[in-house]
């Protein structure tokens, strides 16, 4: 089955929180909660050559998710579309998703105490439409489509960059294109930027 990914061109993101935004505005997201979340990450460096990157960061929609293993109900599933969502009427609230996910994309919404997260924009993807943050993106650092097509395009993309986790622990479907501050932060081996930093 084909599969649609993003591309998230770091050489082209300023930062501007347009894809933060209207997440939040398309999915109506609880206070303090982020579907999509833009870290700023840095500095790095020893002055006066230090740098930062901004990272726009959302479900990697994993194709080994550590959500769907261990949802005790099934509610945390991957469909037919390759996406990973929670359905609502299985969801009992446990949290275990919120545990298991080292990208901490699920959360228990406060309001319905159930998982909420990035659904990938499901209901616009069978609409025909794009995701709302690809959508809103004024500089298009983020780039949808088929991940055959994507992957071909972008052969230099990588799957993990700091402070996200390595690949191998999820298998992530986003595709990421470093900047050269993003490149000089990885070779510096995340002195400053722990991993396990990353809160969505």
């Amino acid at each position: 089955m084909a599969h649609n990914r993003i591309v998230v061109n770091l050489d082209r993101c300023t930062g501007c929180y347009s894809c933060e935004i209207t997440c939040k505005m398309e999915n109506d997201s609880a206070l303090g909660e982020h579907w999509n979340k833009m870290l700023q990450r840095g500095p790095f460096g020893d002055y006066p050559n230090m740098t930062r990157y901004p990272l726009p960061t959302m479900c990697q929609q994993c194709a080994d998710a550590p959500c769907v293993h261990v949802c005790p109900t099934g509610a945390m599933h991957k469909d037919e579309l390759g996406l990973v969502w929670p359905d609502a009427t299985k969801c009992i609230g446990c949290g275990y998703c919120t545990m298991a996910c080292p990208y901490h994309a699920p959360h228990i919404d406060a309001r319905l105490k159930r998982s909420s997260k990035c659904d990938g924009c499901r209901d616009r993807l069978v609409d025909g439409e794009q995701p709302v943050c690809v959508e809103a993106c004024p500089l298009r650092a983020l780039e949808f489509g088929l991940t055959s097509e994507l992957t071909d395009r972008h052969p230099d993309a990588v799957r993990s960059i700091l402070p996200l986790p390595d690949e191998s622990a999820t298998r992530p479907n986003l595709l990421i294109l470093p900047s050269p501050a993003a490149e000089r932060a990885e070779k510096q081996g995340g002195s400053i930027v722990n991993r396990t930093e990353l809160h969505l």
